[in-house]
């Protein structure tokens, strides 16, 4: 059996469809209260052990990235959660000219750093906009490939954020995911969780890699047919 196949005959036995779980719907954003609460903990943003980008580069990291998700000249992708730019000023050189990147990340002071690296480099392919923690905030249908490197753990409202970055995919796009098979708390996401958030929100498995040279392990998904009601959506939780 391929690893993807045995990857979903895992998931039907370690994960199961959760009731919404008991809490204080104040506490979240009142744009995500019609979708389901996350059943797991999220990580605090910025994960100190992913930042060196020298010691990323001996790795070939974002080489190896781009090459398994087939980035190509003229694509138009997007870098969520770009953080300092590792990813963002990378798939820019990929794109070349005829491409575009939108950095997007929800803490104003990187995108300001970010945006001064930008025209310090003079990318000039290169947008960024400001996201929320439920809705990325992409245009709809214009996207090859939407990255979400060592930050998907991070999000407080999947199902919300899932299902407004599902229709910013472009006809053939793909979301890309790298993360670690760690707890959510712990900055990584165990992969049947990832896969079942994913599937959740109307997205299909397409190809899951372990990949110990980038510490981590690569997976990227494509929009099934239909986007699925907020309140068909069904929470995942890991059957411990």
């Amino acid at each position: 059996m391929s690893l993807r196949g045995a990857i979903f005959l895992m998931a039907g036995l370690a994960v199961l469809a959760a009731c919404e779980p008991l809490g204080n719907a104040g506490d979240r954003p009142e744009t995500a209260r019609e979708f389901p609460r996350a059943v797991r903990p999220v990580s605090d943003l910025g994960a100190s052990e992913f930042s060196n980008e020298d010691d990323r580069d001996e790795r070939q990291e974002a080489q190896k990235v781009m090459d398994l998700a087939e980035v190509a000249p003229g694509m138009t992708v997007a870098d969520i959660g770009a953080g300092e730019g590792y990813y963002t000023v990378r798939l820019a050189e990929r794109v070349g000219e005829g491409g575009r990147v939108l950095a997007q990340d929800i803490d104003r002071e990187a995108l300001d750093r970010l945006g001064r690296r930008v025209e310090r480099q003079r990318l000039d392919n290169v947008s960024i906009k400001l996201g929320r923690e439920d809705d990325p905030q992409l245009p709809a249908d214009s996207f090859d490939r939407i990255f979400l490197v060592h930050m998907y753990h991070e999000v407080s409202e999947p199902y919300a954020f899932l299902w407004r970055l599902w229709p910013a995919l472009a006809e053939g796009g793909e979301v890309v995911v790298v993360d670690t098979d760690r707890p959510t708390d712990q900055h990584g996401i165990p992969p049947l969780l990832l896969i079942c958030e994913f599937k959740a929100v109307g997205f299909r498995l397409v190809e899951f890699i372990e990949k110990p040279d980038i510490r981590g392990y690569f997976a990227r998904f494509e929009r099934n047919r239909r986007l699925p009601e907020p309140a068909e959506i069904r929470p995942c939780a890991l059957n411990r």
